[in-house]
Order: C-alpha cells, then structure tokens, then sequence
C-alpha cells in the first residue's frame, strides 16, 4: 500500500437484519396457547467495509480471484489491492508481483457487483497517461464499477529491484500532484475538445482526452499523514480521503486538515469520504483469534491495539468506535489469502450488523 509516499503508514507485514420472533409455552389455562415476543433488533452500524489485499506477499490470480469472488458473494461493498512489485519481511512472495490493472481487469470480467480499486498505485511506476487509459478501459469492461487510489510512493528497495526510479520525497509529491492534475483532465475533457498539460514533470499536447471512464467520475483516493501537500491534493482532486493503519486521534486530527483545506480553496468538505484502512483478524473464539494473528506474523495484543483484531462482537465494537470518530468506510487488510474461512465468519457475524 502506498499512501502519500509516508512508510510510517505501513502496517507491519510478516512473511507473510430485522427482528426475530420467538414461540414461548403459555402456563396451561383456559385459554391455551401462545405468545409472540419481539425481539430487539440488530444495531446497525452505517459504513461500507471492504476487502483489501496485499499480492506482493505472495498471490496468485487465482487466489486473488476466489478472494473477490467469496467478498462478493457475501456482500462487502469492494475488493481492492495493493501496488507493489517486491514482497515485504521474510516471504518468498512466490509466483511473484503482479500488475494491478491487470489483475483487476480479469476479476472485473469474473465478478458482476463488487467494486474494484487500489489503495494505492505509485505514481513512480506509471505514466498518468497510462493509469488513465488503463483505469478508464477496465471502468468499462466492469461497466463502471473501479476505483483509484493514487499516491507518492515510498518503498525503494523495489524501484532498485525493479529498475524504477526514485527521486526524493518532495519530488514524488509534486509528480503526484501533477499526475492527479492530467487523469483528472483527461477524463473530463468534454468529447471533441483536446486536453493540454505543460508541468515540471509530464507534458500532454492536444490530447482528446479519450478513452472516457464509463462512470460519470471515477472516485480518486488519496491519503496519508503529511500535515500540508496531502491534504491540500485530497481537497483539490480527491473523492475520498484514507488514512491507513492509523489510531482514532491521528485519523481526527489530518481529516481536520484535510477539511480545512478543501474550505480554503471554496470546497464543501462534505463532499469528500473519508476512510480508513486496517489490519484485521477475527476469530470464533480466543483460539481462532490467537491462530489467525500468529499465522501472518503479529501479536494479538499488538492487533488489537493497532488494528481490527478479536471474535465478531468485539470487531463490531471497534467498528463502531471508528464511526463515532468520522470514518465512513474501511478497508479491512486480509493477509491471509487461503482463509476464505475468515472471510466467511466476518462475513456471516460481522457484515450484517454494518
């Protein structure tokens, strides 16, 4: 996951309804017969959850797949991934990296209802002319069901590997801002006007601007923890702002930020979402928590104090403490892409109480 080129917003990765009745026996009388109770209905707690997925630790499409398909069939309201080409820790990341668009291009052709995203692409990997195009064709061939997070990147160990260029920090955010400039700009140049671009980092001349996204806008997430650029470009080109793998006081204080700066440039800052994205384990019981948690290297303590981690109630709860502080949406991260098991249980015991 790259958000706004900060690795301080990496979690840490390892080798890898309505009420009910029930019949209750009256005492024997004259009357005989039964009684119809109530019971009081589930609270419903009002965000979307959804799927997000790490393929560099070691992912295959047809993992990928399954893992989309079983979300949604159980209702998640998307299925995202993460934009790296070099595994984290002490996996062997085996069959490899896989391209982002690419892979959810073939999932948008095995898949009928789920959106599809990144969270995030780097800018250092791509032209933004080539994130629009692709980003555009695969909004069609989903009929208009894609995402896209974009951000600065930060891992450099896989531009070296990789053979990608990584300029500085505050060179990656002006590529960033540019780059969020021409796809925006290319996507809603009307059809028959031409596009023009002339910036420090990318030049775009006369462009038709063309192929257009099959959705009226395609949402734009962008994210992280700097106090100044970040939230300035969420105001300015963003539908949704995201802070990844942060506590609830963190969280608060950058969207204060993020919604300053959309009133400084005459935006209504409730015209942005604004999200989270968290490390989640979830459990049956104290056992399946404990086995989940040690299978993709973390504590249960650590988890739970960093993330989404606990049986169902006790996920729902911490659910409902991120609402309380302003969170719309979360992106709960699923590192274990084998345990469709997992996905089941919050599912099933989670899910409908959102």
């Amino acid at each position: 996951m790259n958000i706004g080129g900060d690795a301080g917003n990496r979690t840490r990765l390892r080798g890898f309804a309505g009420p009910c009745l029930t019949i209750r026996p009256r005492r024997r009388s004259e009357n005989y017969g039964v009684r119809l109770q109530a019971k009081a209905a589930p609270t419903i707690i009002q965000m979307k959850l959804r799927i997000f997925t790490e393929p560099q630790q070691g992912a295959s499409y047809a993992q990928l797949l399954a893992v989309a398909q079983r979300a949604e069939h159980l209702g998640f309201d998307a299925f995202f991934r993460s934009d790296h080409f070099l595994k984290m820790g002490d996996v062997n990341g085996a069959p490899g990296p896989s391209d982002a668009w690419t892979t959810l291009a073939g999932i948008s052709r095995e898949t009928s209802k789920i959106r599809l995203g990144t969270l995030v692409n780097s800018v250092t990997f791509r032209h933004p002319a080539i994130t629009a195009v692709s980003v555009a064709n695969v909004d069609a061939m989903s009929n208009g069901r894609v995402e896209l997070g974009l951000g600065a990147g930060w891992y450099e160990a896989e531009h070296k590997s990789y053979g990608f260029r990584f300029p500085g920090l505050g060179e990656r955010f002006d590529m960033l801002g540019e780059q969020l400039h021409i796809i925006n700009g290319l996507w809603n140049t009307p059809l028959g006007e031409t596009f023009c671009f002339d910036g420090s980092h990318y030049n775009v001349e006369n462009s038709p601007g063309l192929p257009k996204p099959v959705q009226a806008r395609i949402p734009v997430i962008v994210g992280g923890r700097g106090a100044k650029k970040t939230p300035m470009l969420a105001a300015k080109y963003a539908t949704e702002f995201n802070m990844p793998f942060v506590n609830s006081d963190a969280f608060v204080e950058q969207c204060a930020r993020v919604r300053e700066a959309c009133t400084s440039i005459g935006r209504d800052p409730k015209t942005l979402n604004y999200t989270i994205a968290q490390a989640t384990v979830c459990g049956a019981n104290a056992t399946e928590v404990e086995q989940r948690t040690r299978k993709i290297g973390r504590e249960v303590g650590e988890l739970s104090a960093n993330g989404l981690c606990g049986t169902p109630d006790l996920i729902i709860a911490k659910i409902s403490d991120w609402k309380a502080a302003g969170a719309e949406t979360i992106y709960m991260q699923i590192l274990d892409l084998d345990d469709l098991d997992h996905l089941d249980l919050i599912g099933k015991e989670v899910l409908p109480h959102i």
